[in-house]
């Protein structure tokens, strides 16, 4: 599937099993589809490892987790996660996901508006780090 192309021709309608297809993911970050207002990406945190303190200015982001054990830092406050748990990260919040378990912790994300360029996959959080401060990972233009 060209997802560039899909997206541009505004045709892109698409059915996931996510659960299966964020599990297969060996990535760090994957975008699985860019819509006008909003994007789905699928997340692999490997053990030891975060996402990032950051903050989304102008995106909201909900995260659902599939497997693994973590930290979600919110705001200040930090709460335990788990498979199955989800967390809503309004646009403007200080925000980080850590990796406290022994396994990946695997995820994913929508954000709204999109977050990231359409075709990105990351292996790495360094590799994301990098495609971000390079300006090779920007979202689309609205």
């Amino acid at each position: 599937m060209n997802t560039e192309q899909n997206f541009t021709l505004g045709n892109n309608v698409e059915h996931f099993t996510i659960g299966e297809l964020a599990q297969q993911s060996p990535d760090f970050r994957r975008v699985l589809w860019t819509g006008k207002h909003s994007q789905i990406v699928i997340m692999t945190i490997p053990a030891g490892g975060d996402i990032g303190e950051e903050i989304h200015e102008n995106s909201d982001q909900i995260l659902t987790f599939i497997s693994g054990t973590g930290a979600a830092d919110l705001a200040g406050h930090t709460h335990p996660i788990e498979g199955g748990d989800q967390c809503a990260v309004p646009a403007g919040t200080k925000h980080n996901f850590r990796n406290t378990g022994d396994q990946p912790l695997v995820l994913y994300t929508v954000y709204s508006p999109p977050e990231h360029a359409v075709d990105a996959v990351h292996a790495t959080k360094q590799e994301g780090d990098i495609a971000e401060e390079s300006g090779h990972d920007k979202p689309p233009a609205r």
